[in-house]
C-alpha cells in the first residue's frame, strides 16, 4: 500500500511518498537463464556471483586440507593440535557448496543457509589466521623451522582470501534476506 503525504508552506511544497517493497514474483536472469524469484532482493545476492565465489571457496578448502596433511607431517605446531586445517577446510567446502547451491536453486532457505555457513566460515578463517600467525611470530629467524614456516605462509595465503570471500558473501546474503520488508521513501521538493 502506497502512502503520500503533502506538506505545503509559502515557499515550497514537499511530497513524501512511501512505497513498501512488495514480495511479488519477479523475473531475474542468472547466468543467462531466466528464473522466477519470489523476492526482488535476490538480485542483490546474485550481483556478488555466489556460484563463482563458492567454487573458489571449495578449491581453497581442498588446498588447505591437503596442505594441512603436509603440515602435520613436516611441522607439528599449535595449528596441528587444534586441527583447524582439517575441520576448517570442511567448513570452507560446506560454505562454498551452499553458495553454489543458492545460486543454482534460487531458494530463500538456501540463501539463509549460505549466510549462516559463511558467517561460521569467516569466524573459522579469522581464528585460523590468528593460529597461523603464532608460529610465525614465535619462530622468526629460526632456520630449523624454515620448511614449516613456508607451509604456514602458504596456508595464510589461502586463508586470508577465504576470510574475505566469506565476509563478502555473508554481507550480500544478509542484505538479500534481511531487507525484504524495507520501504522506499521518495522526497520531492517543489
Amino acid at each position: 500500500m502506497e502512502t503520500i503525504n503533502v506538506i505545503s508552506t509559502e515557499k515550497a511544497t514537499v511530497f513524501i511518498q512511501v512505497n513498501p517493497q512488495t514480495d511479488q514474483d519477479s523475473t531475474i536472469f542468472v547466468d543467462g537463464q531466466r528464473a522466477t524469484s519470489h523476492n526482488a532482493a535476490f538480485k542483490v545476492f546474485f550481483k556478488v556471483q555466489p556460484k563463482a565465489l563458492g567454487i573458489v571457496q571449495i578449491m581453497i578448502g581442498v588446498m588447505i586440507f591437503f596442505l594441512g596433511i603436509l603440515f602435520t607431517i613436516i611441522y607439528p605446531a599449535i595449528v596441528v593440535f587444534f586441527g583447524i586445517t582439517y575441520w576448517g577446510s570442511f567448513i570452507y567446502i560446506s560454505a562454498g557448496s551452499l553458495s553454489v547451491a543458492a545460486q543454482n536453486k534460487i531458494n530463500l532457505c538456501l540463501v539463509k543457509a549460505s549466510l549462516v555457513m559463511n558467517v561460521i566460515s569467516a569466524i573459522t578463517a579469522g581464528l585460523a589466521i590468528l593460529l597461523l600467525s603464532i608460529p610465525i611470530i614465535i619462530s622468526v629467524g629460526d632456520p630449523l623451522y624454515s620448511e614449516g614456516l613456508r607451509i604456514i605462509v602458504i596456508l595464510l595465503v589461502f586463508t586470508i582470501p577465504q576470510f574475505i570471500i566469506s565476509l563478502f558473501i555473508s554481507g550480500f546474503a544478509c542484505k538479500a534476506t534481511c531487507d525484504r520488508d524495507s520501504t522506499v521513501v521518495n522526497v520531492l521538493l517543489n
